[in-house]
């Protein structure tokens, strides 16, 4: 077992690191135990109440894992990493509106994570605010070139304003990156089904 968990058996961080190194091997199912034992030993340990959430959003459990990022939340965490957390659960839970927000709070705290811009992107695309959604996924391309999924997404946003020529140059951009990107081809065949 770790070494600062032998060395400091009451101090809830050497736990909390133990299973975010479980997630991170695959193990979140093991990891659990390890958030439960710093909880235990400090309850209001916002890191474990993170780590926690993050081993339950694995492990499909969303709502368990809402309820544990917001004990995180109440106890001091307030980064982008949260609120990626809560984005990416209330979209498994079908709250978009939530997702929506705290995708937005994600890149107002760490506005270098490319991640969170794409995903605040899709949610901003499917309510409606394409005008925006655009922004953000020209956004994740100036700072990533080679994000396939991007340029696939400013087609499908090109082609709803049945500008035909830019739909097809993104599309083709995407496959150029991906030649596996399917979304992208059937798009690319769309427009040009379209165009004959």
């Amino acid at each position: 077992m770790d070494q600062s968990i032998s060395e400091h058996p009451k101090d809830p961080k050497g736990y909390t690191n133990f299973g975010n190194l479980l997630i991170a091997m695959g193990e979140s199912s093991r990891a659990l135990a390890f958030f439960e034992k710093a909880l235990s030993l400090n309850h209001a340990y916002g890191s474990a109440a993170f780590g926690y959430g993050n081993a339950l959003f694995e492990l499909g459990r969303y709502k368990e894992a809402m309820d544990r990022f917001a004990d995180a939340q109440n106890n001091g965490v307030n980064n982008g990493d949260l609120f990626y957390m809560i984005g990416r659960s209330a979209l498994e839970l079908g709250h978009s509106g939530q997702a929506l927000a705290a995708f937005q709070r994600a890149v107002e705290l760490n506005g270098n994570d490319l991640e969170a811009h794409f995903q605040y992107a899709l949610a901003l695309a499917k309510l409606g605010d394409l005008n925006t959604a655009e922004t953000q996924f020209l956004t994740v391309i100036k700072a990533q070139p080679s994000h396939a999924d991007a340029y696939y997404n400013l087609g499908v946003i090109a082609a709803f304003r049945d500008n035909k020529d830019k739909a097809r140059e993104s599309f083709k951009k995407a496959l150029e990156l991906n030649p596996g990107h399917m979304l992208a081809a059937n798009g690319l065949r769309a427009i040009d089904a379209q165009s004959n």
